[in-house]
C-alpha cells in the first residue's frame, strides 16, 4: 500500500511534468493538458484518487504545468524569429 505522502509528492510534481511532456510532443501546450487532465481522470476513475486534496494538489500542478508550457512555447517561438532574422 502507498504512503499518503508519496502520493501528495507525485501529485505535486507529475501532472506539471506531463503537461510539459505532452506540450513537447504534440508541439500544442491546450493539447498538452487536455492529455493530462484525461491520465487523471481516469486514474480517478480507477480509484487511485480519494480525496480533495489530492484533487487540489493535482489541479495546482496542472495549472503550474500550463503555465510552464506556455512559457516553454513562446520561448521557443523567440528563438526561431531570432534565427530568420
Amino acid at each position: 500500500m502507498e504512503s499518503y505522502a508519496l502520493k501528495i509528492i507525485l501529485a505535486l510534481f507529475l501532472p506539471a511534468a506531463l503537461v510539459v511532456l505532452f506540450t513537447r510532443v504534440t508541439y500544442h501546450h491546450v493539447v498538452g493538458l487536455v492529455l493530462t487532465v484525461a491520465l487523471i481522470a481516469a486514474s480517478v476513475y480507477a480509484g487511485y484518487t480519494h480525496t480533495w486534496l489530492l484533487y487540489t494538489i493535482d489541479a495546482l500542478s496542472l495549472t503550474a504545468g500550463f503555465y510552464m508550457a506556455g512559457r516553454m512555447r513562446e520561448r521557443t517561438r523567440q528563438g526561431q524569429s531570432q534565427d530568420r532574422e
